[in-house]
């Protein structure tokens, strides 16, 4: 765990720099595709220090999620299969990535025909690693505007909830965000694709 606990530190180190706001932006843009650190880290002790551009900075956080987004879609759509299987890139995100393994790659392929827009909202919003299904949705050939739509929402709600709870209670609530935020991602989220899911039967 020590070399993910450096990797936490050096992350954070970024919030004492005057560039801190541009390495939030790569950090989101990063994660979005293959790091394995959450652009929170960085954001939470950004606004922390400048509470003033708590809302800038969840633009910069946002922007930058969604590109990375965007490019790990296209890797997925031209850069992971041939005709012969998966390429030598998705074999190295296999091996290397946390938590992205060939099994959780067919499962989230399996689902997207039936929930598309859930399952990108939900990984985009929750804990739920967003990189595998940016990756997937390229390569199953997800609807774009419909990635693009559902990750814009879902990244643009969780960061700008972050900077928000940050910009109005300041440094009580990171304890606070720190041990809850994955059971109120979640709560959120369950809340909100059940309205969707609701809507749906309701028009059918």
């Amino acid at each position: 765990m020590k070399p993910l606990r450096d990797l936490y530190d050096w992350v954070l180190s970024w919030s004492e720099k005057p560039f801190g706001g541009v390495a939030l932006f790569f950090l989101a843009l990063a994660e979005s595709v293959i790091f394995p650190i959450p652009p929170d880290v960085l954001l939470i002790a950004l606004v922390l220090g400048r509470r003033a551009n708590a809302f800038k900075f969840a633009a910069i956080c946002s922007a930058g999620s969604l590109l990375g987004g965007m490019l790990g879609y296209s890797l997925g759509q031209f850069a992971w299969l041939t005709a012969d299987g998966f390429t030598p890139l998705a074999q190295f995100f296999f091996t290397h990535v946390p938590g992205f393994t060939e099994a959780v790659y067919s499962e989230a392929g399996r689902r997207f025909d039936q929930f598309g827009f859930e399952i990108i909202f939900s990984a985009g919003f929750t804990p739920i690693p967003y990189k595998i299904f940016t990756i997937a949705a390229g390569a199953f050939d997800v609807n774009f505007p419909v990635f693009v739509v559902a990750s814009a929402i879902s990244r643009t709600a969780r960061f700008f909830l972050v900077a928000g709870l940050i910009w109005k209670f300041g440094p009580p609530i990171k304890s606070f965000i720190d041990k809850y935020f994955n059971l109120l991602a979640i709560a959120f989220t369950v809340l909100l694709v059940g309205g969707f899911i609701a809507v749906k039967y309701l028009l059918a």
